[in-house]
Protein backbone atom coordinates (compact mmCIF):
# COMPACT_ATOMS: atom_id res chain seq x y z
CA UNK A 1 0.00 0.00 0.00
CA UNK A 2 1.37 3.38 -0.71
CA UNK A 3 1.26 6.39 1.66
CA UNK A 4 2.59 9.82 2.30
CA UNK A 5 4.41 11.61 5.09
CA UNK A 6 4.71 15.33 5.64
CA UNK A 7 7.60 15.68 8.51
CA UNK A 8 10.08 13.43 9.20
CA UNK A 9 11.29 13.96 12.51
CA UNK A 10 11.00 12.01 15.23
CA UNK A 11 7.75 10.38 15.04
CA UNK A 12 7.65 10.94 10.60
CA UNK A 13 11.21 9.28 10.36
CA UNK A 14 9.81 6.31 12.86
CA UNK A 15 6.21 5.86 11.06
CA UNK A 16 8.24 5.92 7.60
CA UNK A 17 10.97 3.77 8.12
CA UNK A 18 8.02 0.57 10.02
CA UNK A 19 5.50 1.06 7.46
CA UNK A 20 8.14 0.57 4.79
CA UNK A 21 9.49 -2.77 6.98
CA UNK A 22 6.13 -3.92 6.74
CA UNK A 23 5.68 -3.86 2.83
CA UNK A 24 4.28 -0.64 2.44
CA UNK A 25 5.80 1.84 0.29
CA UNK A 26 6.38 4.97 1.61
CA UNK A 27 7.83 8.42 0.38
CA UNK A 28 8.83 11.21 3.05
CA UNK A 29 8.26 15.05 2.39
CA UNK A 30 10.57 17.72 4.20
CA UNK A 31 10.65 21.40 3.60
CA UNK A 32 14.67 20.71 4.92
CA UNK A 33 16.52 20.20 2.31
CA UNK A 34 19.62 19.58 3.89
CA UNK A 35 17.61 16.77 6.22
CA UNK A 36 16.45 15.13 2.75
CA UNK A 37 19.95 15.01 1.42
CA UNK A 38 21.64 13.75 4.48
CA UNK A 39 18.53 10.70 5.12
CA UNK A 40 19.33 10.11 0.92
CA UNK A 41 23.07 9.41 1.85
CA UNK A 42 22.42 6.82 4.78
CA UNK A 43 22.42 10.02 7.33
CA UNK A 44 20.01 9.67 10.53
CA UNK A 45 19.38 13.00 12.33
CA UNK A 46 18.42 11.89 15.39
CA UNK A 47 19.19 8.70 17.53
CA UNK A 48 17.27 6.37 17.93
CA UNK A 49 18.06 2.39 19.10
CA UNK A 50 16.99 0.08 15.89
CA UNK A 51 16.31 3.23 13.27
CA UNK A 52 19.05 3.31 11.44
CA UNK A 53 18.94 0.10 10.52
CA UNK A 54 15.82 -0.05 9.66
CA UNK A 55 15.61 3.43 7.18
CA UNK A 56 19.01 1.78 5.18
CA UNK A 57 17.24 -1.61 4.62
CA UNK A 58 14.40 0.03 3.41
CA UNK A 59 16.11 2.52 1.06
CA UNK A 60 18.19 0.15 -0.80
CA UNK A 61 14.65 -2.40 -1.36
CA UNK A 62 13.18 0.97 -2.94
CA UNK A 63 10.22 0.97 -0.46
CA UNK A 64 11.26 4.20 1.64
CA UNK A 65 12.16 7.38 -0.48
CA UNK A 66 12.73 11.19 0.76
CA UNK A 67 12.53 14.37 -1.23
CA UNK A 68 11.44 17.68 -1.06
CA UNK A 69 8.62 18.14 -3.63
CA UNK A 70 5.56 18.23 -1.98
CA UNK A 71 3.78 17.13 -5.75
CA UNK A 72 5.74 14.11 -5.96
CA UNK A 73 4.35 13.30 -2.59
CA UNK A 74 0.64 14.28 -2.97
CA UNK A 75 0.79 12.52 -6.31
CA UNK A 76 2.13 9.33 -4.63
CA UNK A 77 -0.81 7.81 -2.30
CA UNK A 78 -4.35 8.64 -1.47
CA UNK A 79 -2.93 8.71 2.22
CA UNK A 80 -0.92 11.80 3.31
CA UNK A 81 -0.08 11.67 7.20
CA UNK A 82 0.81 15.21 8.71
CA UNK A 83 3.56 14.86 11.11
CA UNK A 84 5.22 17.72 11.51
CA UNK A 85 6.27 19.74 14.56
CA UNK A 86 3.63 21.52 16.85
CA UNK A 87 5.77 23.59 19.13
CA UNK A 88 4.85 25.17 21.94
CA UNK A 89 3.57 29.14 20.79
CA UNK A 90 4.86 32.38 23.39
CA UNK A 91 1.62 31.25 25.69
CA UNK A 92 2.11 27.82 25.84
CA UNK A 93 -0.68 26.56 23.01
CA UNK A 94 0.31 24.65 20.39
CA UNK A 95 1.67 26.10 16.86
CA UNK A 96 -0.07 24.58 14.17
CA UNK A 97 1.52 26.85 11.45
CA UNK A 98 3.10 23.88 10.11
CA UNK A 99 0.15 21.70 10.00
CA UNK A 100 -2.02 24.14 8.42
CA UNK A 101 1.25 24.42 5.72
CA UNK A 102 1.40 20.96 4.83
CA UNK A 103 -2.68 21.31 4.23
CA UNK A 104 -2.60 23.93 2.10
CA UNK A 105 0.34 22.07 0.07
CA UNK A 106 -1.69 19.23 -0.03
CA UNK A 107 -4.78 20.86 -1.30
CA UNK A 108 -2.53 23.03 -3.85
CA UNK A 109 -1.49 19.45 -5.41
CA UNK A 110 -3.98 17.55 -5.02
CA UNK A 111 -6.05 15.68 -8.30
CA UNK A 112 -7.98 12.98 -6.56
CA UNK A 113 -9.78 11.41 -3.48
CA UNK A 114 -7.01 12.02 -0.51
CA UNK A 115 -7.28 10.73 3.56
CA UNK A 116 -5.29 13.62 5.40
CA UNK A 117 -4.60 12.27 8.50
CA UNK A 118 -2.74 14.36 11.64
CA UNK A 119 -0.11 11.96 13.15
CA UNK A 120 1.28 15.33 14.83
CA UNK A 121 0.52 16.35 18.68
CA UNK A 122 -2.48 18.69 18.27
CA UNK A 123 -5.55 20.66 20.23
CA UNK A 124 -8.63 19.32 20.49
CA UNK A 125 -10.49 20.46 17.02
CA UNK A 126 -7.71 20.22 14.92
CA UNK A 127 -8.88 17.86 12.71
CA UNK A 128 -11.90 19.78 11.87
CA UNK A 129 -10.08 22.91 11.21
CA UNK A 130 -7.72 21.36 8.86
CA UNK A 131 -10.65 19.84 7.25
CA UNK A 132 -12.17 23.61 7.01
CA UNK A 133 -8.46 24.21 5.68
CA UNK A 134 -8.84 22.36 2.78
CA UNK A 135 -11.71 23.16 1.78
CA UNK A 136 -10.93 27.02 1.50
CA UNK A 137 -8.12 25.73 -0.86
CA UNK A 138 -9.77 23.55 -2.92
CA UNK A 139 -12.36 26.50 -3.33
CA UNK A 140 -9.71 28.62 -3.95
CA UNK A 141 -8.35 26.23 -6.65
CA UNK A 142 -11.96 25.77 -8.28
CA UNK A 143 -11.74 22.46 -7.58
CA UNK A 144 -14.32 21.66 -5.20
CA UNK A 145 -15.23 18.43 -7.09
CA UNK A 146 -12.45 17.16 -5.15
CA UNK A 147 -13.03 14.86 -2.21
CA UNK A 148 -11.39 14.14 0.84
CA UNK A 149 -11.69 13.15 4.42
CA UNK A 150 -9.84 14.27 7.78
CA UNK A 151 -8.69 11.68 10.16
CA UNK A 152 -6.82 11.52 13.59
CA UNK A 153 -4.13 9.12 14.44
CA UNK A 154 -1.86 10.21 17.31
CA UNK A 155 1.25 8.12 18.11
CA UNK A 156 2.32 6.57 21.58
CA UNK A 157 5.60 6.68 20.95
CA UNK A 158 8.42 6.66 23.99
CA UNK A 159 11.86 8.28 22.58
CA UNK A 160 14.46 5.59 23.29
CA UNK A 161 12.08 2.79 22.37
CA UNK A 162 9.83 3.82 19.53
CA UNK A 163 10.74 1.32 16.87
CA UNK A 164 9.88 -0.70 19.27
CA UNK A 165 6.81 0.64 20.17
CA UNK A 166 5.60 0.63 16.30
CA UNK A 167 6.57 -2.44 15.46
CA UNK A 168 4.37 -3.92 18.57
CA UNK A 169 2.21 -1.07 19.56
CA UNK A 170 -0.40 -1.63 23.02
CA UNK A 171 -3.06 0.54 21.13
CA UNK A 172 -3.14 2.22 17.48
CA UNK A 173 -6.57 4.71 17.69
CA UNK A 174 -8.06 5.86 14.47
CA UNK A 175 -9.85 9.15 14.73
CA UNK A 176 -12.36 9.06 12.26
CA UNK A 177 -16.42 8.78 11.46
CA UNK A 178 -15.96 7.85 7.96
CA UNK A 179 -16.44 3.67 7.49
CA UNK A 180 -14.21 3.84 4.27
CA UNK A 181 -11.39 6.01 5.56
CA UNK A 182 -11.74 3.16 8.59
CA UNK A 183 -11.12 0.28 6.12
CA UNK A 184 -8.23 2.21 4.36
CA UNK A 185 -6.74 2.58 7.46
CA UNK A 186 -7.20 -0.29 8.91
CA UNK A 187 -5.58 -2.10 5.65
CA UNK A 188 -2.16 -0.23 6.28
CA UNK A 189 -1.98 -0.56 9.95
CA UNK A 190 -2.94 -4.74 9.41
CA UNK A 191 0.74 -5.99 10.36
CA UNK A 192 0.97 -4.49 13.16
CA UNK A 193 -2.48 -5.20 14.58
CA UNK A 194 -2.29 -9.30 14.18
CA UNK A 195 -1.73 -11.00 17.30
CA UNK A 196 -4.81 -9.63 18.97
CA UNK A 197 -7.10 -6.33 18.20
CA UNK A 198 -5.67 -3.38 19.07
CA UNK A 199 -7.26 -0.95 17.05
CA UNK A 200 -9.57 1.32 18.59
CA UNK A 201 -11.93 3.66 16.74
CA UNK A 202 -13.37 6.38 17.84
CA UNK A 203 -14.48 10.00 16.44
CA UNK A 204 -11.60 12.42 15.65
CA UNK A 205 -12.19 15.09 18.79
CA UNK A 206 -11.74 12.03 21.20
CA UNK A 207 -8.58 10.52 19.37
CA UNK A 208 -6.81 14.01 19.78
CA UNK A 209 -7.45 14.54 23.25
CA UNK A 210 -6.85 10.62 24.08
CA UNK A 211 -3.15 11.79 23.41
CA UNK A 212 -3.01 14.51 25.52
CA UNK A 213 -4.42 12.85 28.59
CA UNK A 214 -2.08 9.92 28.02
CA UNK A 215 0.92 12.58 27.97
CA UNK A 216 -0.80 14.28 30.75
CA UNK A 217 -1.68 10.95 33.07
CA UNK A 218 1.57 9.56 32.66
CA UNK A 219 3.48 13.58 33.73
CA UNK A 220 1.04 13.26 36.63
CA UNK A 221 2.25 10.11 37.97
CA UNK A 222 5.97 11.19 37.92
CA UNK A 223 5.01 14.78 39.46
CA UNK A 224 2.70 12.95 41.98
CA UNK A 225 5.94 10.92 43.20
CA UNK A 226 7.98 13.72 42.48
CA UNK A 227 6.02 15.36 45.67
CA UNK A 228 5.60 12.53 47.41
CA UNK A 229 9.89 12.08 47.56
CA UNK A 230 10.13 15.98 48.70
CA UNK A 231 7.92 14.78 51.71
CA UNK A 232 9.98 11.38 52.01
CA UNK A 233 13.10 13.71 51.94
CA UNK A 234 11.61 15.76 54.65
CA UNK A 235 10.07 13.19 56.90
CA UNK A 236 13.15 10.46 57.00
CA UNK A 237 11.80 7.78 54.74
CA UNK A 238 13.05 5.74 51.40
CA UNK A 239 11.13 6.77 48.53
CA UNK A 240 12.29 3.77 47.22
CA UNK A 241 10.60 1.70 49.41
CA UNK A 242 7.69 3.42 49.43
CA UNK A 243 7.72 3.35 45.18
CA UNK A 244 7.76 -0.36 46.22
CA UNK A 245 4.96 -0.57 48.29
CA UNK A 246 2.29 0.77 46.21
CA UNK A 247 3.35 -0.38 42.93
CA UNK A 248 2.44 -3.76 44.15
CA UNK A 249 -1.04 -2.61 44.03
CA UNK A 250 -1.95 -3.66 40.29
CA UNK A 251 -4.35 -0.28 40.55
CA UNK A 252 -1.39 1.63 40.83
CA UNK A 253 1.73 -0.33 39.39
CA UNK A 254 5.23 0.17 39.06
CA UNK A 255 5.48 2.53 35.49
CA UNK A 256 6.09 5.86 36.04
CA UNK A 257 6.37 5.84 39.21
CA UNK A 258 9.88 6.52 39.42
CA UNK A 259 11.04 9.83 41.36
CA UNK A 260 14.17 11.61 39.92
CA UNK A 261 15.29 15.41 38.78
CA UNK A 262 11.92 15.78 36.55
CA UNK A 263 10.12 15.10 33.15
CA UNK A 264 11.23 17.15 29.95
CA UNK A 265 11.92 15.82 26.06
CA UNK A 266 9.96 16.80 23.22
CA UNK A 267 6.16 15.44 24.71
CA UNK A 268 5.01 15.62 28.51
CA UNK A 269 6.36 19.47 28.75
CA UNK A 270 4.89 20.92 25.59
CA UNK A 271 1.82 18.80 25.90
CA UNK A 272 0.78 19.79 29.05
CA UNK A 273 0.93 23.47 28.66
CA UNK A 274 -1.08 22.52 25.24
CA UNK A 275 -4.16 20.90 27.47
CA UNK A 276 -3.78 24.11 29.75
CA UNK A 277 -4.08 26.73 27.52
CA UNK A 278 -7.07 24.67 25.94
CA UNK A 279 -8.77 24.25 29.17
CA UNK A 280 -8.30 27.84 29.71
CA UNK A 281 -9.38 28.51 26.04
CA UNK A 282 -12.85 27.22 26.91
CA UNK A 283 -13.29 28.89 30.58
CA UNK A 284 -11.92 25.81 32.69
CA UNK A 285 -9.55 25.73 35.01
CA UNK A 286 -7.25 22.96 34.86
CA UNK A 287 -5.95 22.79 38.28
CA UNK A 288 -4.57 19.40 38.37
CA UNK A 289 -2.66 19.44 35.23
CA UNK A 290 -1.51 23.21 36.06
CA UNK A 291 -0.14 21.59 39.63
CA UNK A 292 1.74 18.51 37.81
CA UNK A 293 3.57 21.37 35.69
CA UNK A 294 4.45 23.75 38.39
CA UNK A 295 5.77 20.65 40.78
CA UNK A 296 7.73 19.82 37.11
CA UNK A 297 8.79 22.96 37.15
CA UNK A 298 10.13 23.27 40.63
CA UNK A 299 11.21 19.43 40.84
CA UNK A 300 13.98 20.41 38.05
CA UNK A 301 15.59 22.52 40.39
CA UNK A 302 15.90 20.18 43.23
CA UNK A 303 19.47 18.67 42.28
CA UNK A 304 20.89 22.34 42.35
CA UNK A 305 19.32 23.14 45.91
CA UNK A 306 20.53 20.19 47.08
CA UNK A 307 24.05 21.07 45.74
CA UNK A 308 24.05 24.50 46.76
CA UNK A 309 22.95 23.14 50.43
CA UNK A 310 25.39 21.01 50.52
CA UNK A 311 28.24 23.65 49.81
CA UNK A 312 26.74 26.17 51.90
CA UNK A 313 25.97 28.52 48.55
CA UNK A 314 29.69 28.32 48.19
CA UNK A 315 29.59 27.48 44.35
CA UNK A 316 32.17 29.63 42.61
CA UNK A 317 35.01 28.17 41.59
CA UNK A 318 33.73 24.35 41.95
CA UNK A 319 33.30 21.78 39.29
CA UNK A 320 31.07 19.43 38.91
CA UNK A 321 30.67 16.03 36.91
CA UNK A 322 27.68 15.26 35.24
CA UNK A 323 26.87 11.99 34.43
CA UNK A 324 23.72 12.10 31.51
CA UNK A 325 22.39 15.16 29.56
CA UNK A 326 19.51 13.52 27.38
CA UNK A 327 16.16 14.22 28.99
CA UNK A 328 15.99 9.98 29.23
CA UNK A 329 18.31 7.24 28.51
CA UNK A 330 18.93 5.94 24.98
CA UNK A 331 18.35 8.99 22.97
CA UNK A 332 20.55 12.14 21.85
CA UNK A 333 17.00 14.84 23.16
CA UNK A 334 18.10 17.38 25.32
CA UNK A 335 14.38 19.49 25.41
CA UNK A 336 13.38 20.62 28.42
CA UNK A 337 16.09 18.53 29.85
CA UNK A 338 16.65 18.88 33.80
CA UNK A 339 20.88 18.39 32.82
CA UNK A 340 20.22 22.04 30.79
CA UNK A 341 18.58 23.71 34.16
CA UNK A 342 20.84 21.98 36.61
CA UNK A 343 24.07 23.35 34.35
CA UNK A 344 22.95 26.91 33.62
CA UNK A 345 22.21 27.22 37.46
CA UNK A 346 25.50 26.34 38.36
CA UNK A 347 27.06 28.73 35.66
CA UNK A 348 24.44 31.14 37.28
CA UNK A 349 26.61 30.51 40.70
CA UNK A 350 29.87 30.61 39.14
CA UNK A 351 30.36 26.92 38.49
CA UNK A 352 31.40 24.66 36.03
CA UNK A 353 30.37 21.28 34.81
CA UNK A 354 32.32 18.77 33.13
CA UNK A 355 30.08 16.59 31.43
CA UNK A 356 28.83 13.00 29.48
CA UNK A 357 26.10 11.30 27.83
CA UNK A 358 26.58 8.17 25.13
CA UNK A 359 25.15 10.31 23.04
CA UNK A 360 23.90 14.03 23.19
CA UNK A 361 27.46 15.21 23.25
CA UNK A 362 26.62 16.84 19.71
CA UNK A 363 23.54 18.08 20.99
CA UNK A 364 24.96 19.80 23.64
CA UNK A 365 27.69 21.43 21.71
CA UNK A 366 24.68 22.51 19.07
CA UNK A 367 22.54 23.71 21.81
CA UNK A 368 25.34 25.93 24.22
CA UNK A 369 28.05 26.19 22.02
CA UNK A 370 32.01 26.85 23.22
CA UNK A 371 31.97 27.54 26.81
CA UNK A 372 34.81 28.62 29.29
CA UNK A 373 32.78 26.79 32.17
CA UNK A 374 31.19 23.20 29.68
CA UNK A 375 33.91 20.85 29.19
CA UNK A 376 32.21 17.13 27.56
CA UNK A 377 34.51 14.64 27.62
CA UNK A 378 34.54 11.29 26.39
CA UNK A 379 34.16 8.88 29.30
CA UNK A 380 31.99 8.82 32.64
CA UNK A 381 35.54 8.76 34.22
CA UNK A 382 36.81 11.66 32.53
CA UNK A 383 33.97 13.75 33.93
CA UNK A 384 35.16 13.23 37.28
CA UNK A 385 38.93 14.61 36.68
CA UNK A 386 39.37 17.85 38.60
CA UNK A 387 35.86 17.90 39.70
CA UNK A 388 34.41 18.67 42.85
CA UNK A 389 31.42 16.18 43.21
CA UNK A 390 29.30 14.17 40.87
CA UNK A 391 25.82 14.62 39.70
CA UNK A 392 23.72 11.72 37.96
CA UNK A 393 21.27 13.49 35.86
CA UNK A 394 20.19 10.54 32.83
CA UNK A 395 19.74 6.95 34.25
CA UNK A 396 21.88 5.76 30.84
CA UNK A 397 22.88 1.72 31.77
CA UNK A 398 26.43 2.15 31.89
CA UNK A 399 26.07 4.67 34.56
CA UNK A 400 24.70 1.88 37.10
CA UNK A 401 27.71 0.00 38.65
CA UNK A 402 30.22 2.56 38.54
CA UNK A 403 34.06 2.08 40.32
CA UNK A 404 32.69 3.39 43.40
CA UNK A 405 36.43 3.36 44.78
CA UNK A 406 37.77 5.67 41.73
CA UNK A 407 34.47 7.85 41.90
CA UNK A 408 36.04 8.76 45.68
CA UNK A 409 39.57 9.01 45.33
CA UNK A 410 38.91 11.22 42.04
CA UNK A 411 36.59 13.95 43.53
CA UNK A 412 37.96 16.00 45.11
CA UNK A 413 34.82 16.19 47.96
CA UNK A 414 33.57 12.25 48.41
CA UNK A 415 29.96 12.89 47.20
CA UNK A 416 27.98 11.82 44.57
CA UNK A 417 24.23 13.92 43.81
CA UNK A 418 21.67 11.45 42.52
CA UNK A 419 18.86 12.54 40.39
CA UNK A 420 17.58 8.99 39.21
CA UNK A 421 18.63 7.07 42.51
CA UNK A 422 20.63 4.83 40.69
CA UNK A 423 22.34 3.35 43.85
CA UNK A 424 21.87 2.14 47.03
CA UNK A 425 22.91 4.69 49.64
CA UNK A 426 24.48 2.23 52.12
CA UNK A 427 26.53 0.57 49.39
CA UNK A 428 27.80 4.02 48.62
CA UNK A 429 28.31 5.33 52.17
CA UNK A 430 30.50 1.87 52.54
CA UNK A 431 32.82 3.33 50.11
CA UNK A 432 33.20 6.53 52.30
CA UNK A 433 31.20 8.48 49.43
CA UNK A 434 28.26 10.86 50.76
CA UNK A 435 25.34 10.53 49.07
CA UNK A 436 22.33 12.13 48.27
CA UNK A 437 18.85 10.87 46.05
CA UNK A 438 15.48 11.79 45.50
CA UNK A 439 13.67 11.02 48.34
CA UNK A 440 16.09 8.68 49.79
CA UNK A 441 18.38 9.28 53.28
CA UNK A 442 22.12 8.19 53.75
CA UNK A 443 22.76 6.37 56.52
CA UNK A 444 24.50 9.10 58.05
CA UNK A 445 21.26 11.41 58.03
CA UNK A 446 19.19 7.96 59.40
CA UNK A 447 21.52 7.91 62.59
Amino acid sequence: MKTTIFGIGYVGLVQAAALAEAGHEVICVDVDADRIRRLKQGEIPIFEPGLEDLVKRNVAAGRLRFTTEAAEGVGHSEVQFIAVGTPPDEDGSADLKYVFAVADTIARHMNGHRIVVTKSTVPVGTADLVRARLSEALAARGREDLSFDVASNPEFLKEGSAVADFMKPDRIILGTSNARTEQVLRELYAPFNRNHEKIIVMDARSAELTKYAANCMLATKISFMNEMANLADRLGADIEDVRRGIGSDPRIGYHFIYPGAGYGGSCFPKDIQALIRTADGIGFDARVLKAVEARNREQKQFLFRKIAQYFDGDLAGRTFALWGLAFKPNTDDMRDAPSRTLMEALWEAGASVRAFDPEAMNECRRIYGARDDLVLVDSREAALTGADALVIVTEWRGFQAPDFERVRTTLKVPVIFDGRNLYDPETVSDHGIHYLGVGRSTPQQKS
